[in-house]
């Protein structure tokens, strides 16, 4: 039970500060007009810039920053005990992290939906542009390299995810397709990707696809060099084909995941189960376990405030972001 309190807590407390502190700072901060002129709409081209309704923005933009971090943080975090972990990402992804996204969302869509870089230029200095621009460049080459090191890995030890995770891609632009080129339903053309997502992890599970070697290279180089090709092809192609509806139906995955995980605490806590495991805050700590200040902050960072969110906020999202006040939402 005690868990499920916590969980209802939380989320109550997230709800509240959306629509108090969100509101202030959208309203009185930021002054979010619904008149004002956007980049997806002022530099609309078809490929970058297009206006996008706020839930599939949401969706490209959640699943953009959701990685391993909000995950793996906390998982470790929690070695200090759970109380200082839960109080860091309650109160600083509202009273930080989102204020941090949140403004670097709005000063890219009012700069034309430029990059930090460009931005930290135009507003400070050339030399600043190319510290910011090295900064960038180096964070994303070891976000890449980690994340095609980890996903290639699964590929070759989990051939059965093979499958279901390549097949995304055809659904995706066909959802792609259905939205923009056909003007489908969005609701309707979701559940029909959705759903045919579930299907392919049948698929793969019944026809799992090995990767041999080939000129030398191990499965797990191979399937790094092909996701490093796709990675090329989708930042290419235009945002609507390929990028913002595969973000998009993966966000259906994570709040699927997320539903059953809540369902899961409900039912437990009803049933007298699911208790907290770890302490509320850990007396006893292994040996070499650095202090809890300030290495929890570091440790748990993605959960509460990460400045590559500002990446991702000065980076596809602004160009598609059709009114300001949507920014509040996503």
């Amino acid at each position: 039970m005690e868990t499920l309190v916590l969980m209802l807590v939380c989320g109550a407390g997230y709800l509240v500060a959306y629509h108090t502190y969100g509101r202030f700072l959208a309203r009185k901060i930021f002054h979010l007009r619904a008149d004002a002129t956007v980049p997806s709409v002022e530099l609309r081209d078809g490929v970058d810039y297009v206006p996008a309704r706020k839930g599939i923005i949401f969706g490209h933009h959640f699943t953009s920053i959701a990685g391993t971090g909000p995950i793996v943080g906390p998982a470790i975090g929690v070695i200090w005990g759970w109380l200082p972990a839960v109080l860091w990402v309650f109160f600083g992804s509202i009273l930080m992290g989102a204020v941090h996204d949140l403004g670097a969302l709005v000063v890219s869509m009012r700069n034309q939906g430029k990059s930090i870089s460009d931005i930290a230029a135009k507003y400070i200095n050339a030399r600043v542009r190319f510290i910011f621009f090295a900064v960038v460049f180096l964070s994303l080459l070891i976000v890449i390299a980690i994340f095609g090191v980890v996903i290639a890995t699964v590929f070759a030890r989990f051939p059965n995810a093979v499958i279901p995770v390549w097949l995304q891609i055809p659904i995706a632009m066909g959802l792609g397709y259905a939205v923009y080129k056909r003007s489908a339903n969005v609701t309707a053309a979701t559940l029909v990707a959705v759903v045919a997502l579930y299907i392919t992890i049948a698929v793969g599970s019944r026809l799992p696809l090995l990767m041999g070697s080939a000129f030398g290279i191990p499965p797990t180089g191979l399937w790094v060099i092909i996701l490093l090709v796709y990675c090329w092809f989708a930042s290419n192609l235009p945002v609507t084909m390929l990028l913002q509806p595969r973000d998009y139906i993966n966000a259906w995955q994570l709040f699927v995941a997320m539903a059953l995980l809540v369902l899961g605490v409900v039912v437990s806590s009803v049933r007298g189960g699911l208790p907290l495991a770890a302490p509320a805050v850990n007396h006893d700590l292994p040996a070499g376990v650095p202090p809890l200040w300030p290495v929890l902050f570091v440790t748990i960072a993605c959960g509460a405030i990460s400045g590559f969110h500002s990446l991702v906020a000065s980076g596809t999202s602004p160009k598609q972001v059709s009114a300001e006040p949507d920014c509040l939402f996503v």
